[in-house]
């Protein structure tokens, strides 16, 4: 006998969505997770009085009114505005690349002044971009390119910039404005109270098991629902059947200080080479805290192996090739709806993620 209209298996933003679309159409919804949490990646939890992003700083921005307007029946949400400081070893530059940051790097006042010596350093590659290094250079310059670009890249990627493709840095933002938000978007903050109450909000009504691993108990669990609405890794889905694909991981190492202010902003990037992490969030800025003591997170980039958590897909022309075999065995699962970052090999930003799954659940339900 089966006992739900939709297995849901990944608590995450994906999952959660399609599960509330669902059952507002008065499906039965069962959502399994491996961890001991719902609300996947987006997961925060209070410590000392502070909402920390255990997997990373998640900031919802969008240009979609509906979307926002979605996202805001589930949470309150804050004016915070991205506007991360870089170091390069004793150095601070503001991000984006505005002019904030040509003033400090140049000592120079003017956008004319700028574009100048952008300009300038741009011709220093001629022909087509060959790697990454040399695309950067074309875009702004060698002298951003080796304080900003070149250290930060490499971490995240561990490569050197040259042994990387062009197409990973398809465009560099720079702005000849005073301007220090990273996103162009127009509506942007974040949820007052962390965002596992969004995910709670969505899953109510519905039966939720976590920790328990869908692939321990596949067959049982597949057998209890008319559908399966799969979130998790696409490759182990099919058992590695044509190759693992690749993703970069994140460490995170995360401690509370005795501090009220560590470092003055939520997201300080580190750019030089030697400092082993990418960057620093200092949790209760995200939401304007003025607690006692503060909580921050240093964060290293890794390369995955299995049993990591996968992070970013690595979107190569490899890996994509490999993926597309994979999404021609997921096309033939009548039962199954491959969906959300893992399910889809893709990096998804909050709002595409929401919008991806009200598409899926609208042709769906």
């Amino acid at each position: 006998m089966k006992t739900y209209d939709y297995l849901i298996v990944g608590a995450g933003l994906y999952g959660a969505v399609f599960a509330y679309e669902a059952m507002k159409k008065g499906k039965t919804v069962l959502v399994v997770d491996k961890r001991s949490h719902i609300a996947g990646n987006i997961y925060t939890e209070n410590r000392s009085g502070i909402n920390v992003h255990v997997y990373g700083a998640h900031i919802f921005h969008t240009s979609d009114k509906e979307i926002w307007d979605y996202i805001q029946q589930f949470a309150e949400f804050n004016r915070y505005t991205n506007s991360p400081v870089a170091r390069y070893k004793d150095e601070l530059y503001n991000m984006p690349f505005n002019m904030n940051t040509f003033s400090k790097m140049w000592n120079i006042v003017t956008p004319d002044q700028a574009m100048e010596i952008i300009n300038k350093q741009k011709q220093e590659i001629t022909g087509e971009p060959r790697n990454l290094e040399e695309q950067a250079i074309s875009l702004v310059g060698r002298d951003i390119y080796e304080k900003l670009v070149k250290g930060y890249t490499e971490k995240q990627w561990g490569r050197d910039c040259k042994e990387l493709p062009a197409f990973i840095i398809k465009r560099l933002p720079v702005r000849f404005t005073y301007d220090n938000n990273y996103f162009n978007d127009k509506y942007q903050g974040i949820p007052i109270g962390g965002y596992t109450q969004i995910v709670e909000k969505m899953l109510n009504g519905a039966e939720v098991r976590l920790n328990t691993d869908y692939f321990a108990d596949k067959q049982a669990l597949d057998d209890c629902a008319d559908r399966v609405v799969y979130t998790g890794a696409i490759d182990a889905y099919f058992d590695f059947c044509c190759g693992n694909l690749e993703y970069r991981s994140v460490r995170f190492e995360t401690e509370e200080l005795d501090t009220p202010n560590f470092q003055g902003n939520a997201v300080v990037n580190y750019t030089d080479r030697e400092t082993p992490f990418t960057r620093i969030i200092e949790h209760k800025f995200f939401e304007f805290g003025t607690q006692p003591t503060t909580v921050i997170s240093r964060e290293y980039s890794a390369e995955w192996k299995p049993g990591d958590e996968p992070y970013y897909p690595v979107n190569d022309e490899k890996n994509s090739a490999l993926y597309q075999k994979y999404k021609a065995l997921a096309d033939k699962e009548e039962k199954v709806i491959f969906g959300g970052r893992l399910g889809e090999y893709k990096y998804y930003d909050m709002d595409k993620v929401i919008a991806a799954a009200l598409n899926t659940a609208k042709k769906e339900l």
